[in-house]
């Protein structure tokens, strides 16, 4: 199931247009030498965003350093990510099919705000009880 919803989000949930959104503004930040600090979260995201049923974003914490870093983010890169996913979200949450894909940009949009500091782990498979 977790195949199939994946392969589905890249095909029509708008799954690599926004993974390439995050990869742009991975190399715009690496490009600059100021913005060499984002990449790897900018990176992270970007991964995350390719496949991201099956997987969930963890935050090791709000640290100064995350905070200013975050805060930076949002005025460089954040808020135009955050903007392309809102969108995504509004065109797929009028059909009712596309209504993961909808919830799964909303997620994305909340970690465009604040993406230093975490980490993509996966998740557990659960077993159904017959």
């Amino acid at each position: 199931m977790i195949f199939l919803l994946n392969l589905v989000w890249l095909i029509l949930g708008g799954g690599l247009l926004a993974a390439f959104g995050w990869a742009l503004a991975a190399l715009l930040m690496a490009l600059s030498i100021v913005g060499l600090p984002w990449t790897p979260a900018a990176l992270r995201v970007a991964d995350y965003t390719l496949l991201p049923f099956g997987r969930r974003i963890e935050t090791s914490g709000n640290t100064p350093v995350n905070l200013v870093g975050n805060i930076v983010w949002f005025v460089l890169a954040g808020w135009w990510l955050a903007l392309g996913h809102l969108l995504l979200a509004v065109g797929l949450a009028i059909t009712i099919i596309g209504l993961p894909f909808a919830w799964a940009h909303l997620k994305l949009a909340r970690l465009t705000l604040a993406p230093v500091g975490t980490a993509v782990v996966s998740t557990p498979l659960r077993r159904r009880a017959f």
